[in-house]
């Protein structure tokens, strides 16, 4: 197993091959500063690195998931200083994209500007009734959040969430494809242990080529992403022991499975 770095901004718990990391400033209600991002950023490397995680969750601690950048670190910033905080934030958030393996986030309160690029980093977001989503960035006079939510929600609603920075609650954010599933507060430990386990069940390289395949194919031409599968499926082949698991598949599911 690796060997963790130490952490003051997250809270990082390991169980089994699930790791939980935890933004930990609750009394700020985990707003974005520039040693949060530089955590984030290490510890998206460490979790990378070590085989035994096969899943990652992104949580909140206290009642909010992530406020927001925070503010009052800015205070005071010349314009250059501001961009090299945005940059780090920026490295934050691809770090949580690069990870090799299945990051989701679970957001069970506000997720307000970066709050909202730490969930569209991951791969999905399960949300209990109580998550909103809020992009304030134009109305703080900056610009932000301009690539990830057009790519979720398209381009004509990005502009009128980041124009208007309205309150999107957790049922509308679920309409728009913000979060994949909504939960009641008391079933949400429940039904994200249940996404969280099934994941972790599954072959680690095929779900990482999965991913990667995904991730890819959504960036090139339809030729291109077909290019992009079939390398994924040809490195499969070579170092996963699939012949087993499909001879496994057809015991349990009987003759007339199928698979592609």
């Amino acid at each position: 197993m690796k060997q963790f770095p130490e952490f003051t901004m997250l809270r990082l718990a390991l169980q089994g091959p699930v790791a939980t990391l935890w933004l930990a400033r609750p009394d700020s209600r985990n707003a974005l500063n520039l040693a949060m991002c530089r955590e984030l950023t290490a510890a998206c490397e460490a979790l990378d690195a070590d085989d035994t995680v096969r899943v990652v969750v992104v949580r909140g601690e206290g009642v909010a998931f992530c406020a927001g950048a925070d503010l009052k670190e800015r205070q005071g910033m010349s314009p250059a200083e501001m961009l090299a905080r945005r940059v780090e934030g920026f490295t934050a958030y691809a770090a949580l994209e690069a990870l090799s393996k299945p990051v989701i986030a679970a957001v069970h309160g506000p997720a307000y500007g970066s709050g909202c690029e730490i969930a569209a980093s991951c791969d999905f977001v399960l949300a209990t009734a109580a998550a909103a989503f809020k992009y304030p960035e134009v109305g703080w006079g900056t610009v932000g959040a301009t690539q990830r939510l057009p790519r979720i929600v398209g381009r004509r609603m990005a502009k009128e969430l980041l124009f208007t920075g309205r309150v999107v609650d957790a049922h509308e954010a679920l309409a728009l494809g913000l979060v994949n599933h909504v939960y009641a507060p008391e079933e949400f430990e429940a039904r994200l242990g249940e996404t969280v386990e099934r994941i972790a069940a599954a072959n680690p390289l095929t779900v990482s080529l999965t991913k990667r395949s995904i991730d890819g194919g959504l960036e090139t031409t339809r030729e291109g992403a077909m290019a992009v599968e079939l390398l994924a499926i040809q490195e499969n082949l070579r170092h996963s022991d699939w012949q087993s698991a499909i001879a496994g598949f057809g015991k349990k599911e009987g003759s007339d499975a199928t698979a592609g």
